[in-house]
């Protein structure tokens, strides 16, 4: 059943699409903050993993290889955040900011002469049977591998964090350096580890873009994604399964303002347009006024800079 030309199970199965993309950078953003970084260059790293997964797809011909590549891209830029960060002490505000700058130039020399090329398509998941069965194959059961792969890294950093030794160390780092530093844990390689993860999850994020939701490459294809990232670990509180929550509720912004769009509403198209970088900056300017339970759930230490000799 349709509702004003939208059919809700082609609605459910773009937002999970969509929502791909900005969870798999924000869940990878949550682990870098967690260690008590705060890495602004998630944009740069995203279409870094956009282009250089594009181009490696194109090469290889396959997807996967695409993927890897994407997350290389991304993590090759984020080893630069993390020398001028965790070695020279640089301050992470800017430092993000220049990242995203530089992956935003880089990414569009290397896209130079890609325009135009299709990459090789990636199937969906065969579940036989499932598939058919009305409005829930449609909506969840007739996807690409990707879709299941971000919800399983979801549900696995959010019991890494809570039940594991691994997780503590990061949640003691990023809650007090010194005193974990004091207990024998080394604190600057931890934090490096985890800018390691967190890129390599924006470079997935990206190459998902490129290769899956918009399967091609221009300039700026991300569009802005990772800036929504990082406004959905505040959202989240700095929570896994929130950051789920987050994705989707964005990316069905998205999806829904396209099928309004698609469907004659009679509202101006750039108000349309813009309505998921409003709604982002509403949730943040919510979740982060007076004294909000998201700002007492952030790390202690976030954005502060370690030395050891301190």
């Amino acid at each position: 059943m349709d509702f004003y030309g939208i059919n809700p199970a082609v609605l459910i199965a773009s937002l999970m699409v969509a929502s791909v993309p900005i969870m798999l950078a924000a869940i990878g953003e949550l682990v870098v903050e967690k260690a008590g970084v705060l890495n602004l260059g998630v944009e740069g790293m995203m279409i870094m993993g956009a282009v250089c997964g594009f181009i490696t797809a194109v090469h290889t011909g396959s997807p996967w290889a695409g993927f890897l590549g994407g997350a290389a891209g991304a993590m090759a830029i984020s080893l630069i955040f993390a020398l001028l960060t965790q070695v020279f002490l640089a301050n992470q505000v800017a430092t993000g900011l220049a990242m995203t700058l530089f992956g935003l130039g880089l990414s569009s020399l290397m896209g130079q002469g890609y325009n135009g090329i299709k990459p090789p398509a990636m199937a969906d998941v065969p579940l036989g049977p499932l598939e058919d069965i009305p409005f829930i194959g449609r909506a969840f059961l007739s996807h690409d591998a990707m879709v299941y792969v971000s919800i399983l890294i979801v549900a696995g950093v959010w019991a890494v964090l809570k039940y594991s030794r691994v997780g503590l160390i990061l949640r003691a780092v990023g809650e007090n350096h010194d005193a974990a530093h004091a207990l024998g844990y080394k604190v600057r390689r931890i934090r490096v580890l985890a800018i390691l993860f967190g890129a390599a999850m924006a470079g997935l994020g990206g190459a998902y873009v490129s290769l899956v939701r918009v399967p091609q490459w221009t300039d700026g294809i991300t569009a802005g994604a990772g800036w929504i990232a990082l406004a959905i670990v505040v959202f989240a509180s700095w929570k896994p399964w929130r950051v789920l929550i987050g994705a989707y509720l964005f990316g069905g912004i998205t999806v829904l303002q396209l099928n309004l769009q698609a469907a004659g509403a009679r509202i101006p198209v750039e108000y349309l347009s813009m309505s998921p970088y409003l709604i982002t900056i509403l949730v943040l300017v919510i979740m982060s006024s007076g004294k909000g339970r998201a700002g007492l759930n952030a790390p202690a230490a976030l954005g502060q800079n370690f030395h050891a000799s301190r």
